[in-house]
């Protein structure tokens, strides 16, 4: 079969890989200049940055790419276990140093609690539980409500029903430890307080697995997908835009792309944000299920402010990962989520890599980005006009709590916001992670891998299931592979 798969994230270069492994002839067709998707990398002044995913858990879905094309991950990238995962820090002053060394972990939460390993212990008990359950649905499609309600019991017997936060609260009484084991649904575009604590097998995950790093940045492991992609006959076709999705009677049958140039293919995946995908690429006359007012009806995650920036300076007191919590953590997520206000304070994720490889600054220098969840363009922020405040005010806090002297030390800076996300990433709602993870938008009820209303299409990526996330979007690429079978 000619396949065209819409968009180069790790979604469409997992299911590329695959499916031209499966016998196929597969061409990826993407918009940008550079493979990648929101992985995509940023080069300025000698620092590189990489614009989206970080945290690298699940390394053998990476493995089993490399080995479809014959060969090994190391032959291609190397990835570094992290030690710590990363810190957790307070404006009390307080640190959590996080990671999968048991006494270790135990000795922090006794920092924060005296009293409180039997919480944890109990907690993690439990993790076990959901961990078997979730991380076996990851790569299972849900394609008929019978295979929701084969799962039904299981997750009504571990409370699925309840978030991810209140999960946490039933096990830790210190405020910290409750946000120190809750706020990984942030990471793949959820509300702790919503995110079904089917999610907080995130943690148990990175206990089994641990965090990783692609030496060269997460562009590396792209570039090197790239190639192996490639080697084994793949075909990518950069700076193409795709303007539609051809149908015929209702099935997929090619692409025009925005030049007008027609390709023919036996199916499309669309790694593309799913709703854009219906949107702007499905004919109207083809959608009967997810129509605008379907479409429109869903909840969407929040976006993101990120900026990146070099310092003339290196901070070595500062871990690769590092989660700055705010004096607020519901209100917050109720203001990014719920009300889709831009708050005066936040949270922030600070990355710095070079903890962990000089190579991407200078000598002497540190390359970084901070991350601040926002309201995705549901809310009346005027991006325009605020972005360079809102950055120079992220940057002040980090100054004063973090980084002494930042400002003297900046020698090069961007940033992206909600309106990178909507006309450069083709999101919907310039949201960051597409369909929000919430119960109700979970397997079965999360937009499907095989699309119901265009035969022949496909989806792939952070908005359809499993969800968003490295271990998710890879694992959707698996999902299609299998649906789509060996030519």
């Amino acid at each position: 079969m000619k396949i065209l798969v819409i968009g180069s994230g790790f979604g469409g270069l997992s299911a590329a890989i695959r499916l031209q492994a499966q016998g196929h002839s597969v061409t990826i067709v993407e918009k940008l200049d550079k493979i990648g998707g929101r992985a995509y990398v940023f080069e300025q002044d000698g620092f590189k940055f990489d614009a989206g995913p970080t945290i690298i858990t699940a390394p053998w879905l990476i493995d089993e790419l490399f080995e479809l094309g014959g060969k090994q991950t190391s032959d291609y990238v190397e990835l570094r276990k992290l030690d710590p995962f990363y810190n957790i820090r307070w404006e009390d002053g307080s640190v959590f140093h996080y990671n999968d060394d048991k006494e270790r972990l135990r000795s922090e939460i006794l920092k924060f609690d005296p009293d409180g390993l039997p919480g944890y212990e109990r907690f993690a008990k439990e993790l076990e539980d959901i961990y078997k359950v979730g991380f076996d649905l990851i790569d299972q499609p849900f394609l008929s409500v019978w295979d929701m309600v084969k799962v039904l019991p299981q997750m009504m017997r571990l409370r699925s029903d309840r978030s991810v936060y209140g999960f946490s609260a039933r096990y830790f009484k210190d405020e910290r430890l409750k946000q120190a084991f809750s706020f990984h649904p942030l990471l793949i575009g959820g509300n702790p307080f919503t995110a079904t604590s089917i999610y907080a097998m995130i943690h148990e995950l990175e206990q089994k697995f641990g965090v990783w790093f692609a030496m060269g940045g997460t562009g590396a492991l792209v570039s090197s997908l790239g190639e192996l992609f490639t080697e084994i006959g793949g075909e990518i076709l950069l700076n193409s835009e795709v303007a539609k999705i051809i149908t015929d009677s209702g099935r997929a049958k090619g692409l025009m792309l925005t030049d007008g140039s027609v390709m023919k293919a036996d199916a499309v995946v669309s790694n593309s944000d799913i709703a854009s995908t219906y949107l702007d690429l499905v004919p109207g006359e083809d959608r009967k299920k997810y129509t605008d007012r379907k479409i429109n009806g869903m909840n969407y995650s929040m976006s993101l402010f990120v900026a990146y920036f070099g310092t003339d300076r290196k901070y070595e007191d500062i871990a690769h990962h590092e989660i700055l919590m705010g004096p607020r953590y519901r209100e917050l997520l109720n203001d990014i989520f719920n009300a889709k206000t831009l708050a005066d304070d936040f949270s922030l994720y600070l990355h710095r890599p070079t903890a962990t490889d000089p190579s991407l600054a200078p000598d002497g220098c540190d390359c970084w980005y901070v991350l601040s969840p926002v309201p995705h363009l549901g809310g009346d922020t005027d991006w325009a006009s605020e972005a360079e405040f809102y950055k120079h005010k992220i940057y002040k806090y980090l100054e004063e709590r973090y980084l002494p002297d930042l400002r003297k030390h900046l020698v090069t800076d961007l940033h992206i916001d909600p309106i990178y996300f909507r006309n450069t990433l083709n999101s919907y709602l310039g949201s960051a992670f597409s369909v929000e993870p919430t119960l109700l938008q979970s397997a079965w009820l999360r937009p499907h891998n095989r699309s119901e209303d265009v035969d022949d299409l496909y989806f792939v990526g952070a908005g359809t299931h499993p969800g968003a996330g490295l271990p998710g979007v890879m694992s959707s690429g698996r999902i299609v592979a299998d649906l789509i079978g060996h030519a």
